[in-house]
């Protein structure tokens, strides 16, 4: 993708690439699932019996 364009205003050529947002959306998804789910482990965990 080229960065240069003549059709383009100074205000355009500034602006940001919104395409650089969808690594933080990974990274805060894969941190919520691992959160979650250590959560749910230990729910399970603290619920079971002692007996085997």
């Amino acid at each position: 993708m080229e960065t240069y364009d003549p059709h383009k205003t100074d205000t355009d050529v500034r602006q940001a690439n919104p395409r650089k947002m969808n690594l933080r959306v990974l990274i805060s998804s894969l941190i919520g699932i691992v959160v979650l789910f250590a959560v749910i482990y230990l729910v399970y965990a603290m619920t079971q019996s002692g007996a085997a």
